[in-house]
């Protein structure tokens, strides 16, 4: 398996978008609009790749000089659980680092927060909704 960052526009973006559609947005009958993908331009794209198949993604998009946002996790369906998600992490965290980041941040579905403590993030605030979706805050601080 292949970590990388991908570039807006690229086979393998279309790839994630589909990825992300997929897991994240088709199950709640949602999908994207093109002024939301033109906004991604500006973010990090992180794709996990077999060969030339997207096995997981997301993005990381700047909040300020300090903090990063992950959004838009997804791991193909039926390789959830095998710890594709949880290299995805690590690699995301180590690029944020090495970019002068100090803090993660994220909207983690209720779903998911599990997964997130796993790796040292904190809930912050009460519950919200998003995308239909009950979310919370969830931060780390990096190292």
């Amino acid at each position: 398996m292949a970590l990388k960052q991908i570039d807006h526009g690229t086979k393998e973006y279309k790839q994630m978008v589909n990825l992300r559609d997929a897991v994240l947005r088709k199950p709640l009958g949602l999908s994207f609009s093109p002024e939301e993908l033109a906004r991604e331009k500006e973010d990090i794209l992180i794709g996990a790749f077999d060969e030339d198949e997207i096995l997981a993604c997301c993005l990381l998009t700047k909040v300020d000089p300090e903090t990063l946002k992950l959004r838009q996790m997804a791991v193909q369906n039926n390789l959830q659980g095998k710890g594709i998600g949880a290299s995805l992490m690590t690699f995301a965290e180590n690029l944020a680092r090495d970019k002068g980041y100090r803090k993660l941040t994220m909207h983690a579905r209720d779903s998911a927060i599990g997964f997130y403590e796993k790796f040292g993030y904190k809930t912050k605030g009460d519950e919200f909704i998003e995308v239909n979706v009950p979310h919370h805050i969830m931060e780390k601080k990096l190292r």
